[in-house]
């Protein structure tokens, strides 16, 4: 189409927005009714993101890959469009760009469920020259999914109708449910007998804080951000991370699959009282319980294999049968009957009120009824376990929760006031109210109606009651004060089967996410989901198995305690989860549930804890011992999972802290760390003057891996930070763009670090190809040196005979595309995933000299055996000559090696030149094998090698004499780096000191590991490059490994303390 710059007219805004066609053409047909849906998407495709182009460039061309070509408005032409849809880009001022505007799908992960993800248009599309290809950067910030979690996705988004819940059916019913178990009716009662009225309310009350505050932490990790199935284990691993999300998943999958059992075997017990009533046991009451317990829990199997909607539906019939029962137990309690007062209920009355407020503990504390009661309180998480069942978690969860926790608190309470307040603690069953007489003295509460139950009181100690009923002795004292008895044992069926059914679909649930992730190995076939709402049926059978055999085991009383404790520590993490995001303050951190405070979230988690220890000291250890050793082992399995958890968050902060902390304390020569900028280009190409400096400044001091490019910077800086962090090099890598070495290397020292972590030494390799190379890179190589003193940087060069640079023969000096997967590894391994690196070897037969030269480049990477370090401590720089061999001798891989210490010294002074250094090194607290005073330093050196130097610095010299001045001024203007007879002579004596060390360095250490040495030092300005690298490489050629050393002439070492 062509473009018509027509203002808008009355029925357009300035503000266009054009439907975006999948091909050229109209956006409708002139043949569309009136009504009908004229965007060409109608058919349910969904619209990637569009990009407009610059007016110039608008006409009929098909966008590009990814996106779509929009165009102005005509005003010719009608233009159908819904303002509601994603498929469009709102047009401002006027203009047509290709900027996006702000939208939510941007925002999504790659296949979520809730939408489609598009892709905003990059800073590359946007910023760089128009034939430039687009960098695909891949995804940031952590907003891909791990493949489990994608597949569940797609799984989740291609579902159709797929069965959501509320908050009233999915959370409050099951809670409820959960929370009013078997407790309720058998052993509410016996609690207020034992603690009486006032401590049994404050058990409710303290068990109801603990729960409301973790009910608060949970609202606030359901309500910051979109919650996936998973419940407690979704919650604790997105929040603190894998670790503690792996290790808590795997216990609390496993207490909801004993706690199945529990509750089972709590409802068989009783039908099996049932029928030892009616005379109708099969076998003994063991093997009866068994029958009927795995009988119970095939029924409730098949209920939950039939879908969470038949099971839902289940849940309901059973609350109402539950709320029937309370509501029978409340109204029996206004209906006085008498033949009822026997067993100890006399209706409300304020006498047996009074006597029943103070506790009358019979064999129990009052801890020992608080761990009792407390399991009941354990259900809170009923509803957040089936989170990926809500239509809406965010809303559900923290409403549903909460007022489960309220409306089942209440109840609590309301029926041990009532209990204690009609019911008398003690009751003989027997009417002997017609024996009395005035002179028999009685003084119970039911004495008024003529019981006298004083014969039931424990006599001698005991701690047993001779009668059967009352509060004390009677379980189920609730079915006696109801107005219909049958109901109250509806009521516990009613509260066991629904709290195994809640258990039995929360255990597959939280197993079925735990497998997604892939945090442990072996169980990635129980992720596998059926159906249209994913029902894990593998985790179903699962469950199933393991609650059988706790069924026919029979034994549970040992088994509880634990369950309980395992209950305690998801919530006491739950609780820490949101006091670690507050303390971390990361603005990903944005719940919209206000209602939590950091300080109560830490106290209730403290709270969780004691508890724990009050229920079962030693199941709360076995617990703690549990959860400890799963975390280390996912803490060393390093999953590939990145959920930008809080502990990410708090190790930024706290570095952060530190860091501007350090800014504030001044440098001290003992908290003097040697932090290293190494020179090596490309890290992967000079991997032993790598490994040397990482072998003194891992766990010491800081590292950067300086690379100056000449050309624009691209995505090499992924590439070469894989490679480090593969190959477990604690150190940064950090590129510039310079129009030279000299100039990058300036930006390097001047910019590189931040605060007191900025680098101190600068670590050269050896330019062992200066006397082929061209001068001006020697220039340039010698300046460098001069550069890093100028800043006050201490100097460090390495030289092994075979060189450094292998570049060449791995390839890795040609610059590689950037893929996604490398920008995947790069995500990971920065958050601490362990990753496999691609081993790549060279293709090509290698030649002997670069078959030494691999070799060379590896050895400092294995052990280095029993050898020697030789200090060649010549000049003192402030000790750094010194401390880096004593720090590498300090690491696994050098342990073995011994110092050996050289110093100059006078042929008459010798014996004492050794002392002083002696005293010195164990002043420092340096061990050192040996001391060896050299008097022959400036001894003149042999006659060949006073010729090789001459030849070496032939080719360099100046020859001012030979020439006119003029024409030798201008020559050395043009080359500075000529050495002039004048210099030669000035410095006849230092290079000849040079040469003869050389000499000294071969008769002394040609067996050593290495060689750390003195640097020469050259004037700058005075000495020129050639002569001072000819220095160098006489200094240290023909010899093992060599570390030439100059501090920065600041102490670094000290004996004060």
């Amino acid at each position: 189409r062509s473009i018509n710059p027509a203002g808008p007219t009355p029925s357009q805004s300035r503000f266009q927005v054009d439907l975006v066609a999948e091909a050229g053409g109209d956006a409708c047909g002139s043949d569309k009714t009136p009504g009908s849906d004229c965007s060409p998407l109608a058919s349910g495709d969904k619209a990637t993101p569009n990009v407009d182009k610059t007016a110039e460039q608008v006409g009929v061309e098909d966008a590009k890959g990814r996106f779509r070509v929009v165009n102005f408005a005509d005003a010719s032409q009608h233009y159908c469009y819904d303002t509601h849809t994603n498929t469009y880009y709102l047009r401002t001022f006027g203009h047509n760009t290709i900027d996006a505007v702000p939208n939510i799908d941007f925002y999504r992960q790659t296949a979520a469920p809730l939408g489609e993800k598009l892709i905003r248009p990059t800073l590359s599309e946007l910023h760089d020259e128009v034939d430039k290809e687009p960098f695909e950067d891949g995804f940031a910030n952590g907003d891909e999914l791990t493949p489990a979690e994608e597949a569940a996705a797609k799984e989740a988004a291609e579902s159709k109708g797929v069965v959501k819940f509320g908050w009233v059916k999915g959370v409050l019913v099951r809670c409820m449910l959960n929370i009013w178990g078997v407790m309720l009716f058998i052993r509410m009662t016996w609690i207020v007998g034992q603690a009486g009225v006032v401590c049994s309310c404050a058990i409710v009350a303290m068990a109801t804080v603990v729960t409301s505050i973790t009910g608060c932490s949970t609202s606030a990790i359901a309500t910051n951000g979109f919650v996936r199935g998973g419940g407690a284990y979704y919650l604790i691993s997105r929040s603190l991370g894998p670790e503690f999300g792996g290790s808590i998943g795997l216990i609390f999958a496993f207490a909801n699959a004993v706690a199945v059992a529990m509750y089972v075997v709590g409802f068989a017990e009783t039908v099996v009282e049932l029928l030892e009533v009616a005379g109708a046991t099969m076998f003994d009451q063991v093997n009866d319980i068994r029958i009927v317990g795995t009988i119970t829990v095939i029924i409730l199997l098949g209920i939950s294999v039939a879908g969470m909607e038949w099971e839902a539906k289940a849940q309901i019939f059973l609350l109402v049968i539950l709320i029937c029962a309370i509501f029978n137990y409340f109204i029996g309690t206004f209906i006085f009957i008498e033949s009822k007062e026997k067993y100890g209920f006399f209706s409300y009355d304020a006498g047996i009120l009074l006597e029943n407020l103070a506790p009358d503990f019979r064999g129990e504390t009052f801890f020992s009824v608080f761990a009792i009661f407390f399991p009941a309180a354990t259900g809170i998480l009923a509803g957040a376990n089936i989170s990926g069942d809500l239509a809406d978690p965010q809303m559900a969860i923290p409403k549903g929760t909460l007022l489960a926790i309220l409306i089942t608190g209440l109840v609590y309470m309301g029926v041990a006031i009532s209990a204690g307040s009609c019911i008398v603690r003690d009751a003989t069953g027997v009417v002997i109210n017609s024996t009395m007489t005035d002179d028999f003295k009685c003084n119970g509460a039911a004495c008024k109606y003529g019981y006298d139950f004083s014969s039931c009181k424990p006599v001698n100690g005991s701690q047993s009651s001779s009668c059967k009923y009352g509060l004390h002795n009677d379980f189920q004292v609730m079915s006696v004060v109801s107005g219909f008895g049958p109901l109250i044992t509806a009521g516990i069926f009613s509260a066991t089967l629904s709290s195994a059914l809640a258990s039995l679909v929360s255990a597959p649930k939280v197993f079925q996410a735990l497998c997604k992730d892939n945090i442990y190995p072996g169980i990635a076939g129980f992720a596998k989901g059926y159906g249209k709402n994913n029902e894990p049926l593998r985790g179903y059978l699962l469950t199933f198995a393991i609650a059988l055999a706790f069924i026919l085991i029979a034994e549970l009383n040992v088994i509880a305690p634990i369950i309980s404790n395992f209950f305690l520590a998801s919530y006491a993490l739950i609780n820490f989860s949101v006091f670690h995001a507050s303390l971390a303050n990361s603005p990903g951190w944005r719940p919209s549930f206000k209602y939590y405070n950091m300080w109560v979230s830490l106290a209730g988690a403290v709270l969780c804890c004691v508890v724990m220890f009050v229920i079962n000291w030693w199941a709360a250890l076995l617990t703690n011992v549990i959860v400890l050793s799963l975390y280390i082992y996912v803490s060393y399995k390093k999953p590939d999972v990145n959920w930008g958890s809080s502990t990410q968050a708090l190790t930024y902060h706290q570095a952060l802290t530190h860091s501007l902390q350090l800014c504030g304390v001044s440098d001290h020569v003992k908290t003097f760390r040697p932090q290293c900028l190494v020179m090596t280009g490309a890290p992967n190409s000079r991997p032993a003057l790598l490994n040397l400096v990482h072998a003194f400044t891992k766990n010491v001091g800081l590292m950067v891996c300086g690379h100056v490019r000449i050309v624009k910077l691209n995505s090499d800086m992924l590439r070469y930070q894989r490679w480090l962090l593969n190959n477990k090099s604690k150190s940064f890598y950090s590129p510039v763009v310079a129009e030279d070495l000299r100039q990058g290397t300036q930006y390097l020292l001047q910019a590189v670090g931040l605060g007191r972590l900025r680098p101190n030494t600068l670590v050269l390799g050896f330019k062992n190809d200066w006397r082929s190379a061209d001068m001006k890179d020697t220039e340039t190589y010698i300046n460098l040196i001069h550069d890093a003193f100028d800043f006050q940087y201490g100097a460090v060069i390495l030289r092994l005979r075979e060189g450094l640079d292998i570049s060449h023969i791995q390839g890795q000096g040609i610059v590689q595309t950037l893929t996604l997967a490398d920008v995947c590894f790069f995500l990971c391994a920065c958050c601490g995933v362990r990753v496999t690196a691609d081993k790549t070897s060279p293709t090509a037969p290698l030649n002997v000299d670069d078959q030494k030269l691999l070799e060379a480049s590896r050895q400092f990477q294995k052990e280095q055996g029993k050898g020697t370090v030789d200090v060649w401590w010549l000049f003192d720089d402030g000790g750094l000559t010194l401390l880096i061999p004593y720090l590498l001798t300090n690491k696994k891989k050098w342990k073995d090696c011994k110092i050996r210490v050289f110093i100059g010294g006078k042929i008459n002074r010798i014996d004492h030149d050794r002392r002083s250094m002696a005293t010195l090194l164990s002043k420092f607290r340096i061990d050192f094998s040996d001391i060896t005073v050299l008097g022959d330093i400036s001894t003149k050196p042999k006659a060949e090698s006073l010729t090789d130097f001459a030849q070496m610095i032939e080719p360099y010299r100046l020859h001012e004499d030979d020439m006119e001045q003029e024409v030798a001024d201008q020559l050395k203007a043009d080359e500075p780096w000529r050495i002039t007879d004048n210099e030669i002579e000035l410095y006849k004596a230092k290079s000849n000191r040079q040469i003869r060390l050389n000499e000294l360095l071969k008769e002394n250490s040609s067996s050593a590991t290495l060689i750390v040495m003195s640097m020469p030092l050259a004037r700058k300005g005075a000495v020129s490059s050639a002569l001072y690298m000819a220095w160098l490489d006489t200094l240290s050629k023909d010899l093992p490994p060599i570390l030439l050393v100059r501090g920065n002439h600041q102490s670094v070492l000290t004996f004060y303390s």
